[in-house]
């Protein structure tokens, strides 16, 4: 599981397995994705992929 101690220095330390990212194409955007069940948790408005630790999910 990700560590973020301390806290207040906005960074984390190791990855976060329950989660991944995704490109989507039609919206030129990056979608967060619960590894559980595989819904779609969230979308960021910028290009920009989600923090460091995040998986990213390739085409097959």
């Amino acid at each position: 599981m990700a560590k973020n101690a301390p806290i207040g220095d906005n960074a984390r330390r190791g990855t976060v397995r329950d989660r991944s990212q995704v490109f989507n194409t039609v919206t030129q955007a990056w979608t967060k994705r619960d590894a559980g069940n595989g819904q779609f948790m969230d979308q960021k408005k910028d290009g920009d992929p989600f923090k460091r630790g995040v998986r990213k999910e390739h085409k097959k």
